[in-house]
């Protein structure tokens, strides 16, 4: 843990890496704001840095609860007791999330640090959770690694599984840490490098093994319906289904052209084979779009984008003693759902 302001001025990194944070210096505290660790160099001159204090988390909108895995991770050789409401929880604006009671000195250089993974955290959940209702038990999967600095990517599609409820992830370490193998189709790059939509499925069947699933987007060269009606009629059975991405330069996924594909699969004998669909889905979307036959949804910039969580950490108790700063309530405020998970 980076103690003193003395360590770090002595701090240094190198300047060949990635502008992420290693996990080393995250639990060091080397991502803090600077001034609680000047804190720390101020309360020692005064004998107080070590004084029992009590902490509430507390944010002001609604959501869905996640991070508190990171949290306990980041605190796990702290000497500390913490109380947090269930990862998937529910709560409202203003609730206590979480409580810490300890000796200041072994936790509040980290307030910026689990704030901050509380915050994208409960945010990322909030609107995967969003996105899976919307859908109403038909798959929605994460694909929103690309939306995001890679070294949080794998963080926001693990919080949009496990916390989430989608039912894969696209991006290799996020599903990995979800104890699931990756999700995916294939780019319009290797069907535009191969230049022929069918060809390129024929391979793919070819070269990959049985177990990964037969998707392949059908908007690259020619009508969406003709494209799929082709790979139906040549792959049979092992078409597992067909992925709609259409630009918005040519008018995006509506519920027309699922409805229509759906209806000529259906007709031509491929009940079958089902219909993903992805590009710019949100809740509203989906909705719209399952009604009209879409059976697996593929989102990214809406659960990648989602807002982060303006969450605050209060001392509310000294030494036992009730307190607060101005305009908040004095003491540990009671919720009925907080549970000892340290």
């Amino acid at each position: 843990m980076l103690d003193s302001l003395n360590d770090v001025k002595n701090l240094k990194l190198n300047s060949k890496r990635f502008l992420s944070a290693t996990h080393e210096e995250i639990k060091s505290g080397a991502t803090t704001d600077i001034y609680f660790i000047n804190t720390r160099d101020v309360l020692r001159s005064q004998n107080l840095l070590n004084t029992q204090v009590t902490a509430e988390i507390f944010t002001r909108t609604t959501g869905l609860f996640a991070g508190l895995g990171e949290v306990l991770e980041l605190l796990s050789d702290a000497k500390v007791e913490i109380e947090a409401v269930p990862e998937g929880t529910r709560f409202n604006p203003k609730e206590v999330l979480m409580r810490i009671r300890g000796p200041y000195g072994e936790f509040g250089i980290y307030e910026t640090i689990l704030l901050g993974m509380l915050s994208s955290s409960c945010a990322w959940a909030t609107a995967a959770r969003e996105c899976v209702e919307a859908a109403g038990g038909k798959p929605v999967l994460s694909f929103g690694a690309r939306h995001l600095h890679p070294a949080v990517a794998p963080v926001m599609e693990a919080v949009a599984v496990k916390i989430g409820g989608c039912a894969g992830a696209s991006c290799v370490t996020g599903a990995k840490l979800c104890g699931q193998e990756p999700s995916g189709t294939v780019p319009h790059a290797a069907i535009l490098i191969n230049g022929d939509t069918l060809k390129l499925a024929q391979a793919y069947d070819e070269v990959l093994p049985a177990d990964i699933g037969r998707t392949f987007l059908v908007d690259t060269f020619h009508d969406e319906c003709e494209e799929a009606l082709n790979l139906a009629r040549a792959m049979g059975k092992k078409l597992n289904a067909v992925r709609l991405d259409t630009p918005g330069e040519r008018g995006g996924v509506t519920a027309d052209l699922v409805r229509e594909l759906r209806y000529r699969l259906d007709h031509e004998g491929f009940n079958y084979v089902k219909i993903v669909v992805s590009g710019g889905l949100n809740p509203e979307r989906i909705k719209l779009l399952s009604e009209a036959g879409a059976d697996v949804f593929g989102v990214g910039s809406y659960i990648a984008h989602a807002i982060p969580m303006d969450m605050t950490m209060d001392l509310k108790e000294v030494n036992g003693k009730p307190v607060a700063k101005r305009g908040r309530l004095p003491g540990t405020l009671e919720n009925n759902k907080l549970t000892r998970v340290k």
